[in-house]
């Protein structure tokens, strides 16, 4: 990229930042505003949080509901992370003994254990269908999938773009399948906004969630929840707070039981606006094209190093600004903190089932000599240790 958008960030200019997927980075001015947001809190905190805050967020929704292509803001609602919000969803979604919850075996692992919680309690099952690896075609990956449909199937939850293994999924035909089998359709799209394309209203998507501290650069702790107006009274309180009987309820008991939830610091989400701004001031889809060119133009020689394999074709329909590599550790723990110790280099080195996977995020900030690093280390650590296997034992 270039030293402008470089200096734009707040990330230490000592370390090789290869992992923009976890928590993402936020510029100095979206910093900048969300510190404005602070300073009004504390300026006069009773008219924020109980009176001006919930315009505050109506404008911010507003402007998130327009970058998303959500038809109505109030569709939306504000938590902390995506995690969060399918906690909202699992925990009163209706569920008989025996159900299922169809998912893929490759999800976000918070989610899967949000799931195995909730369908235990309910003595309900959530169902982690096999997903072969390499992925070869959208056909035979959606086929894949539905292999675990049954008659006792009453959702689909499905990851937009995959943690470990950084896929990006066939969500909108996929959604369109499973409505047309009667099925609620819920979305983890923790790391799709700003990242990809993304249109809500095209998607046949009871709910969605996102964050928006990932891609869109907004402070941590801001992400969403979109739930279909058919859908939103499965949502109860995660917390029972001032939004139940609301002395001054709004239109919308959705927003008072996921808004009023009691004293918060939500200045994080008022910076939304700002991120939209800042994006569209430095013309983020061509950013996004150029770190995506990046991310594959450099995969193959980390294939060849760590001698391993895609586990999908090498283009845009299932890889975006970041791609997951096969490695053969024995410590990837131990591996992931000597690259940060001894390298500068922060990289997710990251566990699914018994594969494990080197993920590296490219953004605006990121240069090729990030990668050359990155290399440059592995390739020490392999003539020096047995950290790296080139072969599976």
């Amino acid at each position: 990229m270039n030293n402008q958008l470089q200096d734009q960030f707040l990330l230490r200019k000592d370390i090789h930042f290869l992992n923009f997927g976890s928590f993402g980075a936020t510029p100095k001015p979206i910093f900048e505003n969300y510190q404005h947001w602070q300073t009004v809190l504390e300026a006069e905190p009773v008219q924020f949080i109980a009176f001006d805050g919930y315009d505050y967020l109506s404008t911010s929704r507003a402007a998130l509901a327009k970058f998303l292509q959500v038809n109505d803001k109030d569709d939306l609602v504000y938590v902390t992370n995506p995690s969060f919000a399918i906690n909202i969803i699992a925990k009163a979604f209706p569920l008989n003994e025996g159900d299922e919850i169809l998912a893929t075996d490759i999800e976000y692992g918070a989610c899967d254990r949000t799931w195995d919680y909730y369908c235990a309690q309910k003595k309900a099952v959530y169902k982690r269908q096999k997903i072969n690896l390499p992925i070869t075609t959208k056909d035979q990956f959606i086929e894949d999938f539905f292999k675990g449909l049954t008659p006792n199937t009453k959702a689909i939850f499905i990851s937009h773009i995959t943690s470990a293994t950084a896929l990006i999924f066939p969500i909108k035909e996929i959604c369109a399948i499973a409505k047309s089998k009667g099925l609620i359709t819920i979305v983890d799209g923790a790391h799709a906004p700003a990242h990809i394309p993304l249109k809500i209203n095209e998607l046949d998507v009871d709910f969605y969630v996102g964050a928006c501290h990932k891609w869109m650069m907004a402070p941590k702790g801001a992400s969403f929840l979109y739930a279909h107006k058919s859908v939103q009274h499965v949502c109860e309180p995660l917390v029972v707070s001032w939004g139940y009987k609301a002395a001054k309820p709004s239109k919308s008991t959705f927003l008072d039981y996921h808004q009023m939830i009691g004293t918060r610091d939500f200045s994080a989400f008022l910076t939304i606006p700002k991120c939209i701004e800042f994006m569209e001031e430095h013309h983020w889809p061509s950013i996004s094209k150029q770190c995506h060119e990046m991310v594959l133009a450099n995969a193959q020689q980390f294939y060849t190093l760590l001698g391993t394999q895609p586990i999908s074709p090498l283009n845009n329909e299932w890889i975006g600004q970041m791609i997951s590599i096969p490695i053969h550790t024995k410590e990837p723990e131990l591996l992931q903190r000597k690259l940060f110790k001894e390298f500068n280099i922060e990289i997710p080195i990251m566990r699914q089932g018994e594969d494990i996977y080197m993920r590296y995020s490219i953004n605006a900030f990121n240069c090729i000599q990030d990668l050359e690093a990155l290399h440059k280390a592995l390739t020490d650590i392999m003539n020096t240790t047995d950290l790296i296997l080139i072969e599976k034992n």
